[in-house]
């Protein structure tokens, strides 16, 4: 571990010292790849969470089991390919005939790539990572985590808020957990004016999966409509959604 740690750390402190140029072309290679790799995909949720969480605990085994029920409705799953939750959600997708894509970073430690993915990508920088974390999917799953977690979490309301994405919906799961954070937003962020009553609506707490997975299949009926309505139903896209529709 100490050897992958000091490896890593040579490896950025190199990335520090090169040229902007070549840092750049890195980035690039970034976004190609993913863009490359996961354009085709159909509908997709991502789900996000803790890299810590062990296999007997209680978010472990829900997040499985989300993982399942959607996999089993035909959406794919993509996480951030690690341990942990992210693991969970992987393992749940693999039961099913989806895709179980894990983006994975290059890190010194916890982030080894979980063996439940049928598609895998390693990214060298967490913002070109990040953003195919949430382009390709139509609906973010939050379950409990760390800094990473609220990092991805907070990034995924902005979009939201700001209309960079739309008809997405933000799952946060664990009332218990995650409680004490909304009221925070209600308390603070809302009752001193930084956001709007609406903006608390973007966030949808709960422990119920059934609601989630009902939420979701909404939002594909709105997106496959949007879809009808630009005369776009000859595209791939449409064609992935609508194969869904009940």
């Amino acid at each position: 571990m100490k050897n992958r740690e000091n490896e890593v750390t040579k490896k950025y402190i190199k990335d520090i010292k090169s040229a902007d140029v070549w840092s750049v072309f890195k980035i690039i290679a970034d976004f190609v790849k993913g863009f490359d790799e996961l354009g085709d995909l159909g509908p997709t949720v991502t789900i996000f969470g803790s890299a810590r969480t062990k296999v007997d605990t209680k978010y472990y085994k829900e997040a499985k089991k989300l993982a399942s029920l959607l996999a089993e409705r035909g959406y794919n799953v993509m996480t951030g390919g690690g341990p942990g939750i992210m693991e969970a959600a992987n393992r749940g997708a693999h039961e099913h005939s989806v895709e179980s894509i894990g983006l994975n970073i290059d890190l010194p430690f916890e982030q080894e790539l979980n063996p439940f993915t049928t598609k895998e990508l390693t990214f060298d920088y967490f913002f070109s990572r990040k953003v195919m974390l949430v382009k390709y999917s139509m609906a973010y799953v939050i379950f409990p985590g760390g800094f990473g977690t609220l990092d991805e979490l907070f990034e995924s309301l902005t979009l939201v808020q700001t209309k960079k994405v739309t008809g997405v919906k933000i799952f946060v799961i664990g009332t218990e957990f995650f409680g004490p954070l909304v009221k925070f937003l209600e308390d603070k962020l809302l009752g001193e004016g930084m956001i709007d009553k609406a903006d608390m609506q973007i966030i949808h707490l709960t422990d119920k999966f059934e609601d989630v997975v009902g939420e979701i299949e909404t939002s594909l009926s709105h997106q496959i409509q949007v879809l009808e309505d630009a005369n776009l139903e000859e595209t791939s896209y449409y064609k992935s959604l609508s194969s869904l529709r009940k």
